[in-house]
């Protein structure tokens, strides 16, 4: 009982966000004395809202995904957790039989969100281990093609512009085969990007809600002291400082897939550069996690090929129904296929 009162959720509602923003603007009407007492209260009042701003409120969580703790214990058996992402690229054909044409690539896994792997050699200031999750997360350069295919590909299908910050939503699968055990995880769902515009001053984007909303979601909180002042930038800022310093460099490089006969304007994009500095200004521009928000989880067991077996696990939400001939663990309901 205790075990799981632990990892209870504790969510902000957007009525408490807009209730905050309210209260603030009336902060700003005061004057003297009134005013300098209530914009302490006021400025601690709108980080917290900013933070989990837009999180929906929600029934206690019933615990982590059922394939979490096997998923996590076989990419430790990984020499390098290497995974391919397929995503959808626009077609720019006005004859293509298909709007979307099909884009794959490998990648590396960062870790779950909320839930960054020691690294004594981050320098980076980290957040308190206050939340877990079962969302991967892999790093990119946001002039790569993924990124915009991540948000072009989403519901409200954004433009170019809108992929410089924090959004996306767009239909993603990740795929990672575990040879060192014969299993094959399959993840389907959708990306989300983490950029700088993730906090800061000003009103926030609609990209910046959207994240902190769909990713909040599914964010479970595992100790309430420290909560108030986990910073999502933080979080980002974490994410680069785990990086080589080599590997930092790589978001000064030229931007990717342009042709190496185009002459460079520019001294400071170079292949070969290390940064060690984890607010690079030019690397840092380039620099986003994106973080997958599984719908639906697929695990193949080919240890003995005679005897496959294949399970797939579909994101319900805690008030789901499992269904004729399938099993309720959570929020998720699993189901034996064949293979």
């Amino acid at each position: 009982m205790e075990q799981q009162a632990h990892c209870h959720y504790s969510r902000i509602s957007p009525l408490y966000s807009k209730a905050a923003y309210t209260y603030i603007s009336t902060v700003n009407n005061l004057t003297g004395k009134s005013f300098k007492i209530a914009s302490q209260a006021s400025t601690r009042l709108l980080r917290l809202a900013r933070t989990m701003s837009t999180s929906t409120t929600t029934p206690a969580s019933i615990g982590p995904a059922p394939w979490r703790p096997l998923f996590l214990s076989h990419l430790s058996k990984m020499d390098s957790p290497e995974f391919v992402l397929s995503s959808l690229h626009p077609s720019n054909d006005k004859d293509s039989p298909t709007p979307y044409l099909p884009r794959a690539r490998y990648c590396i896994y960062r870790g779950m969100w909320a839930e960054l792997p020691e690294n004594k050699r981050n320098e980076a200031p980290l957040n308190d281990r206050v939340y877990e999750s079962d969302l991967p997360t892999f790093t990119t350069d946001v002039r790569m093609e993924k990124v915009p295919e991540i948000f072009a590909s989403s519901q409200g299908h954004g433009e170019v512009e809108q992929s410089q910050g924090s959004g996306g939503g767009g239909p993603i699968e990740a795929v990672f085969w575990v040879k060192e055990v014969m299993t094959q995880w399959r993840i389907k769902g959708e990306a989300y990007t983490v950029g700088q515009d993730i906090e800061g001053t000003g009103q926030e984007s609609s990209g910046t809600r959207t994240v902190k909303t769909k990713i909040g979601e599914r964010m479970r909180v595992v100790k309430e002291d420290g909560k108030e002042n986990w910073s999502w930038d933080k979080e980002l800022t974490a994410h680069f400082g785990n990086l080589s310093p080599g590997m930092r460099g790589s978001f000064k490089n030229p931007i990717p897939g342009t042709p190496v006969s185009q002459l460079r304007s520019d001294p400071k994009w170079a292949l070969g550069q290390k940064v060690s500095d984890l607010n690079d200004e030019a690397a840092r521009k380039n620099f986003r996690v994106v973080i997958i928000k599984p719908i639906e989880v697929e695990q193949l067991d080919l240890t003995e090929p005679d005897k496959a077996r294949r399970w797939r696990f579909t994101y319900i939400g805690p008030n789901g129904d499992a269904g004729e001939g399938a099993e309720k663990i959570g929020e998720w309901k699993k189901e034996e296929l064949w293979p």
